[in-house]
């Protein structure tokens, strides 16, 4: 039997198909061509925008009314300059078809072989943690795609992970602390020892985010901070949780840095102030520097356990009350700290069934600031006398009415030697140096939302 043939729209339709895609691929080059001034300035003007939408954001919102009084002015000035919006105009363009300009070669769409290689390990470590023998549809399975898992990813200049996003099932306990833990040692572990991770868990859409935060800043001096009364900047953090920031100069530059505020007054919620830390991790700096900023506003007095010697640099400076090194003076200070609480507390409430303000006297706040008051208590037990830390329980528990403001800091292995009371009522806990996970929770009442690093 002789076959039929086959139809003549079967028979050459490939090649007409495949003619039609080469004319409509060469008239978008075309096209590409003729209009690619005009998508570079485009490009440009979008960038322009972007950069300008960029500034906004990092400008201070005290400094934006000034920034809007400057734009304002410039664009009246040209508006009533002979040709000015003319030349405004060409100018926009050229900066636009500038910053358009093609930069040199596109980026690779995908991690090259290196990060590639790196992802597959850090997928296949995390198999075990993630994956169930029962699931029909495992995300984590030895050899398998580890795309699926990190959906967003990004490395440095190193070739490290400094931003990743990770899938985990469902079924995975992510409400248990030692389940977290140990995903989150393993990540720290490698993805690049010494450095600090900030971890976030999505538990409502099993998501895990990894990002690197960056070294902070260790030439900040000490210096006049932008603050109103009330506040003390304990410290400089990352700007995950902190909207605030403030003026400060370090080095030869001026930035605005993300503060650690701790707020006193009648109105706080945690008045008085526990640090804690490693022998040589700076707790004696920071009573040093909350010294000098409670000295703008009220009378302070100091107690030096250590003996060192450190505060002798306060001594004779107005609003300065005392400065103890010894047990006997000690006992004396905190004696008449006590007294001078209830005073105050005495004299503000007649004041207020009298129906009259606070005396002045009461309204000056004053610091009792202690520096490893442990050694002493060592001391006292030893020569059969008062604990020194018995004496805070009045400042401790009636000290925020009364505008007086305890601040304790000490090592944290002498941390079992602090009384009751001074653990119950120093809510605000300060950690510093380097400390195990344990250790910041056993201070702070929580476990650090980031990984500890060797050097802090």
């Amino acid at each position: 039997m002789a076959r039929r043939p086959l139809p003549r729209i079967l028979s050459n339709g490939s090649a007409q198909l495949a003619r039609s895609r080469e004319l409509a691929r060469t008239a978008a080059d075309s096209a590409t061509d003729v209009l690619h001034p005009l998508i570079t300035i485009t490009r440009g003007l979008r960038r322009l925008a972007a950069a300008g939408r960029r500034r906004w954001t990092e400008t201070p919102k005290e400094k934006r009314g000034a920034l809007l009084f400057m734009v304002a002015s410039v664009l009246l000035v040209v508006a009533l300059l002979p040709y000015g919006p003319l030349l405004a105009a060409v100018t926009l363009m050229a900066a636009a078809a500038w910053k358009g300009r093609d930069r040199g070669p596109a980026a690779p769409d995908g991690p090259d072989e290196s990060q590639t290689e790196r992802l597959k390990v850090l997928y296949e470590s995390l198999v075990p943690y993630f994956s169930s023998a029962e699931d029909p549809e495992p995300l984590y399975a030895h050899g398998g795609a580890w795309d699926k898992a990190f959906p967003t990813y990004a490395f440095d200049g190193g070739g490290r992970i400094s931003h990743l996003v990770i899938r985990y099932p469902a079924y995975f306990t992510d409400g248990e602390a030692e389940a977290r833990a140990r995903i989150e040692h393993l990540l720290a572990a490698k993805s690049g020892r010494g450095r600090e991770y900030h971890l976030t868990w999505d538990e409502e859409d099993n998501q895990l985010t990894l990002s690197v935060l960056l070294p902070l800043p260790v030439d900040i001096a000490a210096q006049r901070f932008v603050t109103t009364p009330g506040e003390t900047v304990l410290g400089f953090t990352d700007p995950t949780q902190v909207r605030r920031t403030l003026p400060l100069t370090y080095g030869e530059q001026r930035r605005d840095v993300p503060p650690v505020v701790w707020r006193t007054g009648l109105r706080s919620t945690e008045p008085h102030l526990l640090a804690l830390g490693q022998p040589g991790s700076g707790t004696s700096t920071l009573l040093r520097s909350i010294a000098l900023q409670a000295l703008q506003h009220g009378d302070v007095v100091i107690v030096d356990g250590g003996g060192t010697g450190e505060y002798a640099c306060l001594t004779g400076r107005d609003g300065v009350l005392a400065v103890e090194c010894g047990l006997t003076g000690t006992l004396a200070s905190l004696e008449w700290a006590a007294t001078e609480t209830e005073r105050r507390l005495i004299a503000a409430n007649r004041a207020h069934q009298a129906g009259h303000p606070p005396p002045d006297d009461t309204k000056r706040p004053l610091w009792i600031l202690l520096d490893r008051p442990t050694a002493f208590t060592h001391l006292a037990v030893a020569d059969d006398r008062k604990d020194p830390q018995s004496l805070l329980q009045v400042p401790l528990r009636h000290g925020r009415p009364a505008n007086v403001t305890v601040v304790v800091a000490d090592q944290l292995d002498s941390a079992g030697a602090l009384t009751d009371a001074v653990r119950q009522h120093t809510r605000a806990r300060v950690v510093l140096g380097p400390a195990t996970a344990e250790q910041v929770e056993s201070v702070l009442g929580a476990p650090p939302h980031t990984t500890p690093v060797d050097q802090v």
